[in-house]
């Protein structure tokens, strides 16, 4: 008989029932109750994994082994071990039945092969679910108690405000610290600024790229996202709150759990409960409005309610219009392509003029370029179909040259040249140069442009600062050259490159269509640039491209 032992922590700790305590216990009963051997136990460890699913590594492994009939009996310490959420405790039961797999809970004693365990177990893990969900109940009314008091949470701070602490008595005279948010004025005259912008273009994508154009970035220095932009356009943090804000909040079927007296034309208004977090989520998730606990805050307000509620109705007319997709089908170096100067994807934009072979002619342009109307980034556009058609036959003769002399890092151009990778710190200055150079450029031309004196004056600083560093660049770039001359290429196995590269070699150019065209680029290389004189391909090695029936 073959045993799989399961262990679960949900975080790491040496205290309690920890995964060697668990292990050691499963396997003192069943050598005492079942006369299995040391020998015949299987382990599988989850640590740092929450009970509340099945959706962790270790059990699907040994899940997996359940199935193919390789294991006879699983061992937990206790059922919630297993799982806390009746349905999928429910579902592993009947699925062990299917493949006769028994299933033994130490601490509860509960045994599959008897029908009063089954039972027993069924309800203990009806209790498990149950204390979960009062826990979760509780601190949903621990959060309404603190929304009460409209105080900060902590966090990161939206732009515009900073977190300060308060000393407050409690009612039991005990020193308490609260946090409440604080405005910053240079801050908060730019979120005024981005709500005025979106009700005259009624467009993120336009506000970005007037962000863009004006260089105004988010408090962590970098460029406004429209997803960056979103989030201040929604959030309720901003929003003074009035009695025309409580009206239109109600309406909307938002809890809000503060009087409307509360509601004084001053402060702003506090989201709770905004967020989906956990192991099985893709960062975080926003709930759905009605599920939030919107409570007056202790901050000032920003934005007048009118303004904040017609930037609402504006989002929600604009939901239905998804961001513009790329339209053209046959492009195949979408998200590998990217500018060199300024590090943007490029994108491919379709032409209404017609190839020799009657496709429609599109060109790849950096983002940033499009999107800061040439002001952030000036390089060239460079035809689509000539750059996709030379990719597809520089892979295949490759394969042709056999054998190819390349690295995993390869820097492969398209005039045939073959060079070395560079010192990495080397790279990564001479990277800093180009892009500083080409701001430098670019806030020339800027300054021609602008009349205002004052804004000739910050760009003028700013030009000082960036000659600054590139004299600095210069200058390491300089002594990294004049160091003794290390080889930073590694040896490859060509062997291997040359089985990856071959078997969709054919199929590459006479029988894939677009899609697995782009599939086969996208495992076969790493990463492409654009400098608007040259193309640089990476290659990577380190993923095998799939294989292709059609070469059998």
């Amino acid at each position: 008989m073959r045993a799989a032992i399961y262990s679960r922590k949900s975080r790491f700790t040496g205290r309690g029932e920890s995964i060697e305590n668990q292990i050691q216990m499963c396997k003192e009963y069943a050598i005492k109750n079942i006369g299995l051997s040391e020998n015949e136990f299987v382990i599988f460890e989850d640590e740092g994994f929450s009970g509340g699913n099945t959706n962790r590594p270790k059990f699907k492994e040994m899940m997996r082994e359940a199935r193919s009939k390789k294991i006879d009996i699983i061992i937990c310490y206790r059922l919630d071990r297993i799982s806390r959420n009746v349905s999928d405790f429910s579902q592993l039961i009947n699925e062990l039945e299917k493949y006769n797999v028994s299933f033994i809970s130490v601490k509860e004693q509960f045994d599959t092969t008897k029908p009063m365990g089954r039972a027993m177990m069924y309800i203990a893990s009806v209790f498990s679910q149950l204390e979960r969900e009062t826990i979760a109940e509780r601190i949903r009314d621990n959060m309404l108690q603190l929304a009460k008091t409209g105080r900060w949470l902590g966090g990161i701070t939206p732009t515009g405000y900073k977190s300060e602490m308060l000393d407050k008595n409690d009612s039991s005279i005990k020193q308490s610290r609260i946090f409440r948010l604080k405005i910053i004025p240079e801050e908060a005259e730019l979120v005024k600024d981005i709500y005025d912008k979106f009700i005259i273009f009624k467009s993120i994508t336009k506000v970005e790229k007037n962000l863009l154009e004006n260089r105004l970035t988010t408090k962590n220095g970098v460029d406004f996202s429209r997803f960056s932009l979103r989030f201040i356009l929604t959030n309720p943090v901003y929003a003074i709150a009035d009695r025309n804000l409580y009206n239109f909040l109600s309406q909307q079927g938002y809890e809000i759990y503060s009087d409307i007296k509360e509601f004084n034309g001053v402060n702003g208004l506090m989201a709770y409960n905004k967020t989906r977090q956990g192991k099985n989520t893709l960062g975080e998730k926003y709930r759905e409005p009605k599920d939030w606990i919107i409570a007056v805050g202790m901050h000032p307000g920003i934005v007048p309610s009118g303004k904040w509620i017609e930037a609402q109705k504006l989002l929600k007319r604009n939901k239905t219009k998804a961001y513009r997709k790329i339209k053209n089908t046959s492009a195949l170096l979408s998200g590998i392509l990217k500018c060199e100067n300024c590090g943007s994807y490029m994108r491919p934009k379709t032409t209404s003029r017609l190839d020799s072979e009657g496709k429609k002619v599109y060109y790849y342009i950096c983002e940033l370029k499009e999107k800061s109307n040439k002001i952030r980034c000036d390089t060239p556009n460079i035809n689509g179909n000539l750059l996709d058609s030379l990719i597809l036959k520089r892979l295949v003769s490759l394969i042709k040259d056999y054998p190819p002399k390349v690295s995993p890092g390869l820097l492969m151009t398209l005039n045939d040249s073959l060079y070395t990778i560079q010192n990495p710190e080397l790279k990564l200055i001479k990277d800093k140069l180009v892009a500083a150079e080409t701001e430098m450029k670019n806030l020339i031309r800027l300054a021609a442009k602008q009349g205002d004196e004052n804004i000739q004056s910050l760009i003028l600083n700013r030009m000082k600062n960036i000659s600054n560093d590139i004299e600095i660049y210069k200058s390491k770039i300089k002594q990294l050259d004049e160091a003794p001359e290390k080889k930073y290429i590694e040896e490859v196995n060509q062997e291997e490159f040359v089985q990856m590269l071959s078997n969709p070699g054919y199929c590459i150019m006479n029988l894939m269509d677009t899609e697995e065209k782009r599939e086969i680029l996208k495992s076969a290389i790493e990463l492409i640039s654009w400098d608007g004189i040259q193309i640089k391909i990476w290659l990577n090695s380190s993923k095998m491209l799939p294989e292709c029936k059609d070469c059998k």
